[in-house]
């Protein structure tokens, strides 16, 4: 079926379109209004080939698509798109065909001739590779507008590919529609900057990748660590103590996995030594000395007024006295436990 085209239901009755964009592709499909998600799960799967329980669907303002009883009509019609994630069968197929006993076979027999000393054969997980497949990112959208867009492509790649971010994904099963570049222009003010954004529980995550001057870029741990802030916001709006939680997870199931740059031990370094997380180390400082209460809604905001509202004449040498206060106590802590 041509990809680009259009399905038509078989008869008269009242119907409702939704646009579907999958790798690049597009395709409206039109069933009757009575029709839910479930079918029109159905008719992706004629459509793309990707079997229901692979597909992962995200609508604008409505997010990641659960309930297959959800009647169509509450899905947004054309021009809106719908995105959809998720492998073909013919590329799950193959991954099976790779693991099966009879390919594993015929790679140790094939062929005329002598038979050749067995190689050690690197088996593909299955589950592992859905699950990567099925808890990812979407498209990258950069700034065509501003110098180096390739440059900002490449940091979210390597953001979206970083192993410490991949585990919690599947770990957490979160599954984002888009990861965005952050126009700094459009995200300043006098008072606070916005360094990350999450929009409607993990519909499309803007990260802040440049200086204030567009002429470099931010440190990449600063940015992943931000990152890990908006992918918590895909469970808890709120900045409440469940997000406080799950955000301290995924930060330290992100640095887990980066281990060489993560953290460091301390009580003199040995197997028994306790290990310190820099997220954990730095995250009172942070919030404390730089927030000043600027952590709004979904998104990450560096500086901003305080809970007794706006900023004063004197919000920098408090937040510095802060900032002070915060790095004496961090010192006192690692003294006593040396």
């Amino acid at each position: 079926m041509d990809p680009t085209s259009e399905s038509q239901p078989t008869n008269n009755e009242d119907t409702h379109s939704v646009l579907i964009t999958h790798s690049g592709k597009s395709h409206t499909f039109t069933l009757p209004s009575t029709s839910t998600l479930s079918d029109l799960r159905l008719q992706i799967q004629s459509t793309f080939s990707i079997s229901a329980e692979y597909q992962k669907l995200t609508a604008p303002k409505l997010g990641l698509l659960k309930d297959d009883n959800l009647p169509i009509t509450s899905l947004p019609s054309p021009p809106k798109k719908i995105l959809l994630i998720g492998s073909s069968n013919a590329a799950i197929q193959d991954i099976k065909l790779a693991n099966s006993p009879a390919a594993s076979t015929l790679r140790r027999f094939g062929g005329t001739g002598p038979i050749k000393p067995a190689k050690p054969v690197h088996r593909t997980d299955f589950t592992k590779s859905a699950n990567e497949s099925k808890y990812t990112f979407g498209p990258i959208r950069v700034l065509q507008h501003l110098p180096n867009p390739q440059r900002s492509e490449t940091y979210l790649k390597k953001l979206a590919a970083d192993p410490g971010i991949k585990a919690v994904m599947i770990k957490h099963r979160f599954s984002v529609g888009m990861l965005s570049e952050m126009d700094p222009a459009e995200h300043t003010t006098h008072e606070s900057r916005t360094l990350g954004l999450n929009k409607n529980g993990g519909e499309e995550i803007l990260l802040r990748l440049r200086t204030d001057r567009y002429d470099g870029y931010r440190d990449y741990k600063t940015v992943r660590k931000t990152l890990c802030h908006e992918l918590a916001h895909n469970v808890h709006s709120e900045h409440d103590k469940h997000f406080w939680e799950l955000y301290r997870v995924i930060l330290k199931g992100v640095e887990e996995a980066d281990w060489r740059h993560g953290g460091r031990t301390v009580d003199g370094g040995g197997d028994g030594g306790r290990v310190l997380w820099e997220g954990e180390e730095r995250e009172r400082e942070l919030v404390e000395a730089a927030d000043g209460g600027g952590w709004t809604g979904g998104s990450f905001v560096l500086g901003g007024g305080g809970g007794s509202g706006g900023s004063s004449s004197g919000g920098v040498e408090d937040r510095r006295s802060m900032a002070a206060r915060a790095a004496e106590e961090r010192a006192k802590k690692m003294k006593d436990t040396l």
